[in-house]
C-alpha cells in the first residue's frame, strides 16, 4: 500500500498525514473548513485518549469522527448499564428454569412441586440476552478492528461462546425443551468475566499461580498417601480395639483417603482418633503428626506460595493497567499538543494550551469533583504551555479523593447562642449520646436476660417501657439540638447524623404507635403479641440498632481505625474477587444439578429413618436431618456447595453422596474443595495481608488524617501496588504509540 503523502511541521519536525484507517492525522496542516475540522477531531480524540486513561482502557481502537462517537456512544453509563442488567438477568435465569427454585423450602421431605416455566418463556428471555451480547461482540469488533481482533483470545472467545450457545438454544427448542443437560449454562459465567478487566487480570493471575500451587498439592498428595498407608497397616484390625477404627475410618483404601483428606481441614478431628485412641493413647501420636504435617506446615506452606506468586503476577498486570493509562494521557497529550503550536505565539517550545486543554476536560465523562479538581490545576498554568511532564501529573489528581468539606456553621450574635452551639456541636456531645445508647442497650439487655425464664403472660414490661420512652426522647431532642449547632446542610453532611435520624424516626413511629394500641406503660403492662412481632417487641429490636452509634469511637483508636480502613477497602476492591467466586460456584452449582439431581431421596413414612428417633447412624446425613442440601434445583445446590466450603462436617456430604450417588462423587466435592477453600480462599487471604500491610506501612500518615473515614487517598487495586510499580519511560510510551493501528503520530 502507497505510503500516505505528508507535509513537515517546521515547528516540530513531524511528519503529517492520514492515518492507515483512512483518519486525518491530527497533525494535519489545513486551511478553511478542513482546520476546523481538523482542530475538532483533535479534541474528540483527546477526550476518548482521556476517558481509555481513566478506565485503564486500551487505545488501540478506530480514532476517526463517526467510530468515536460510537465509541463513545458504547461505553456510556447508559449502555454498560444495559449490559450488565443483560448479564445479571441470563445468570440469574438459572433460578427459574427447569429445575425451579420457586418453592419456600428445599427439604426433600416437604418441598412441593415448584412451578415450572412453559418451554419457551426463559428461552425467549434468554434468546434476547444472547443478541444483546451479539450486538456486543460485532461493536467490539468492529472497533478495535479485524487486525486487533485476530489478536485477542477473550473477543474470539466471546464470539465461540455465542455460538455453542445459540446452537444449544436452537437444539432446546427443537426438543421441547426436554433435554437433561444444556451445554450454555455452563457457558453463562463467561459474560461476567469478558465485561471485568480486573476479572481477568484475576483469572490470568490464578492460571499462572497453577504450576507453583500444583508443587505444594503434589507434596500434600504424597503427604496423604504416605500416611494413608501408615494408616492402613497400623489400623488392621488384628489387635484389640482396632476392629472399631478400621471398621469406621481404615475400612479400605477409598475410605482411608477420605478420612484423612478431611482430616487434613481438621473437619472430623478428634472422631477420627477416638476409636483408637479409646484403647491406647500412643495411636494419637499418629493423627498428631498428620495433623501438624499437614494442617499446619504444608496448608499454610501452600498459603505462602499462593500469596508470594499471586501478588507477584498481580503486579504484572496492574504494571499493564498503568501503561495504558499512561499511554493514554501521552496520546491525548501528542494529539493536543500538536495543535498548540500551530500557531506562531510559541515558536520555540512544543506544549498544550491550557485553554484548550480546560475545552477537552469540559466534555470527558469523569467524577465532577475530579474534573473540577483538575480544573483547578490547569488554571495555574494559565498564560504557558503545559509541558508532557505538567500534562501527566494533572491526572494524579485521578489517584485521590477530595476529603469531604462540612458547610459553614451558622453565626450567631447571642452570646448564650454561642455557648449553646459550641457545646451541641462540640464531639463531647456525640460522647454523651454514645453513653445515652449504650445505657439504652444495656437496658434492653438485662431485662432480655431476667425475662428468659419468665412465662410471656407472668411478664411485666412497665420500667422498661418508661426507659424506652425516655430513651426516644432523648433521641428525638438530640436531633434540633445538632440542626441548631451545625445549621441544616451541616447536619446533613455527616452520614452518621442521616443514620441517626432515619433510626429516630423509626423509633419515634414504632413508639407511638405502641402507646395509640397499648396505651402509656403501668405496673402489669404487657403488650400483647400481634402477628409474627408485636409493635413493642419491634421497637425493642430496632433499638439494637443503635450499636453502630458506637462506631465513631472507632475513629478515636488508632488501631481500631486502621482495621477499619482495610475493611472498607476490602469492599471496594473485592468486585474482582467475588466475581471471580460467582464464575466458580455457578459452574460448580450446575454441574451439581446435572450429577446429582434427584439422588437425595426422603424417607418414606414407613422407614424408621421417618421418625425422630429413626435408626439412623449417628452424624449421618439422616440423622442430622441434612435433606434441604441437595441439588434438586439451582438454589439448593448453591447453599449445599457452601455448606462444603466451609467444611464443617463436609465429610457427612462425602458419606451421603457416596451412598446416594456412588464413589465417584467424592471426585466432585474433593475438586470444589480445592477450589473455593483452598485456591479461592487464599487469595482473599493474599487481599487482606496486602491491605494491611499497606495501611500498617502508612499508618503514621493515617493516624494524622482528621477523624474520618474518608481517606485522601481511594485504596483500589491499582493504587495499593502504584508505590512499587514502575513508571514507563518516555520512549516506551512514543514507540508503542507511534504503533497505533488507526492514527499516526510520527517523530
Amino acid at each position: 500500500m502507497a505510503q500516505p503523502q505528508s507535509e513537515t511541521d517546521p515547528l516540530l519536525g513531524r511528519a503529517r498525514g492520514r492515518d492507515s484507517a483512512g483518519t486525518p492525522a491530527c497533525h494535519s496542516v489545513r486551511v478553511g473548513g478542513g482546520a476546523e475540522a481538523t482542530r475538532n477531531l483533535c479534541l474528540h480524540q483527546a477526550v476518548v485518549f482521556i476517558e481509555d486513561a481513566i478506565q485503564y482502557r486500551s487505545i488501540y481502537h478506530r480514532m476517526d469522527a463517526r467510530s468515536m462517537w460510537f465509541y463513545r456512544w458504547y461505553y456510556s453509563n447508559i449502555c454498560q448499564r444495559i449490559l450488565g442488567f443483560t448479564i445479571f438477568l441470563i445468570l440469574c435465569l438459572a433460578f427459574v428454569e427447569t429445575p425451579s427454585s420457586l418453592t419456600s423450602t428445599s427439604d426433600v421431605r416437604y418441598r412441593e412441586d415448584p412451578w415450572e416455566p412453559p418451554c419457551g418463556l426463559t428461552e425467549s428471555i434468554e434468546l434476547l440476552c444472547l443478541l444483546v451480547f451479539v450486538a456486543d461482540v460485532t461493536v467490539k469488533g468492529y472497533l478495535v478492528g479485524w487486525t486487533q481482533f485476530l489478536r485477542s483470545p477473550w473477543l474470539q472467545a466471546y464470539v465461540a461462546v455465542l455460538a455453542v450457545s445459540l446452537i444449544d438454544w436452537t437444539v432446546s427448542l427443537s426438543l421441547q425443551c426436554s433435554e437433561t443437560v444444556r451445554i450454555r449454562r455452563l457457558l453463562r459465567p463467561f459474560f461476567l468475566l469478558q465485561n471485568s478487566s480486573m476479572m481477568k487480570k484475576t483469572l490470568k493471575c490464578v492460571r499462572w499461580t497453577l504450576p507453583e500451587m500444583a508443587s505444594v498439592v503434589l507434596l500434600l498428595s504424597l503427604h496423604l498417601c504416605v500416611f494413608t498407608m501408615f494408616g492402613m497397616l497400623l489400623f488392621t484390625g488384628e489387635k484389640d480395639g482396632q476392629d472399631k477404627e478400621r471398621l469406621i475410618y481404615f475400612r479400605n483404601l477409598p475410605e482411608a483417603l477420605t478420612s484423612l483428606l478431611v482430616l487434613l481441614t481438621t473437619a472430623n478431628n478428634p472422631d477420627v482418633m477416638i476409636p483408637a485412641y479409646s484403647k491406647n493413647r500412643a495411636y494419637s501420636i499418629f493423627f498428631i503428626f498428620f495433623t501438624v504435617i499437614g494442617s499446619l506446615f504444608l496448608m499454610n506452606l501452600l498459603t505462602a506460595i499462593i500469596y508470594n506468586q499471586f501478588r507477584g503476577y498481580l503486579m504484572q498486570s496492574l504494571q499493564t493497567s498503568l501503561f495504558r493509562r499512561r499511554l493514554g494521557i501521552r496520546a491525548a497529550y501528542e494529539v493536543l499538543s500538536s495543535k498548540a503550536t500551530e500557531g506562531e505565539g510559541h515558536p520555540h517550545t512544543a506544549g498544550v494550551k491550557p485553554e484548550t486543554f480546560l475545552k477537552v476536560l469540559q466534555e470527558v465523562q469523569m467524577v465532577s469533583f475530579l474534573k473540577q479538581a483538575m480544573m483547578k490545576r490547569v488554571h495555574a498554568y494559565s498564560g504557558r504551555l503545559l509541558s508532557a511532564d505538567e500534562f501527566q501529573k494533572i491526572f494524579n489528581e485521578l489517584d485521590k479523593r477530595v476529603v469531604k468539606e462540612h458547610p459553614p456553621r451558622p453565626e450567631y450574635r447571642s452570646p448564650f447562642l454561642q455557648s449553646a452551639q459550641f457545646f451541641f456541636g462540640h464531639y463531647y456531645f456525640d460522647y454523651l449520646g454514645n453513653i445515652i445508647a449504650l445505657g439504652n442497650l444495656v437496658s434492653i439487655c438485662v431485662f432480655l436476660v431476667l425475662d428468659a425464664d419468665v412465662v410471656p403472660d407472668d411478664r411485666d414490661d412497665f420500667i422498661l417501657g418508661v426507659l424506652n420512652c425516655v430513651f426516644i426522647l432523648y433521641y428525638v431532642l438530640e436531633i434540633p439540638l445538632k440542626v441548631f449547632a451545625l445549621g441544616f446542610q451541616g447536619y446533613l453532611s455527616y452520614p452518621s447524623n442521616l443514620f441517626d435520624g432515619f433510626l429516630t424516626l423509626v423509633l419515634l413511629v414504632l413508639e407511638i404507635s405502641t402507646l395509640a394500641v397499648y396505651h402509656f406503660p403501668h405496673p402489669g403492662w404487657k403488650p400483647e403479641m400481634l402477628g409474627l412481632l408485636s409493635l413493642w417487641d419491634m421497637a425493642r429490636l430496632v433499638n439494637m440498632f443503635i450499636v453502630f452509634r458506637f462506631l465513631r469511637i472507632i475513629l478515636n483508636m488508632k488501631l481500631m481505625a486502621l482495621v477499619t480502613r482495610t475493611l472498607l477497602d476490602l469492599f471496594r476492591n473485592m468486585q474482582a474477587f467475588a466475581g471471580i467466586l460467582v464464575v466458580v460456584y455457578y459452574i460448580f452449582a450446575i454441574v451439581g444439578i446435572s450429577l446429582f439431581r434427584g439422588v437425595v431421596v426422603p424417607p418414606s413414612k414407613n422407614s424408621s429413618l421417618a421418625l425422630p428417633n429413626g435408626s439412623a447412624p449417628c452424624g449421618s446425613f439422616e440423622q442430622l436431618e441434612y435433606w434441604p442440601n441437595n441439588f434438586d434445583d439451582f438454589a439448593a445446590a448453591l447453599t449445599t456447595l457452601w455448606n462444603v466450603m466451609v467444611v464443617n462436617n463436609w465429610q457427612v456430604f462425602l458419606d451421603a453422596y457416596r451412598r446416594f450417588a456412588g464413589p465417584w462423587s467424592k471426585l466432585y466435592f474433593v475438586l470444589w474443595w480445592l477450589v473455593s477453600s483452598v485456591i479461592w480462599f487464599n487469595l482473599f487471604l493474599a487481599l487482606i495481608l496486602e491491605n494491611f500491610i499497606h495501611k500498617w506501612d502508612r499508618r503514621d500518615h493515617l493516624q494524622d488524617l482528621p477523624g474520618t473515614l474518608e481517606s485522601p487517598y481511594q485504596m483500589t487495586v491499582e493504587l495499593m501496588f502504584r508505590d512499587v510499580l514502575e513508571e514507563p519511560a518516555e520512549e516506551e510510551l512514543v514507540e508503542k504509540l507511534s504503533q497505533h493501528p488507526h492514527l499516526k503520530l510520527c517523530r
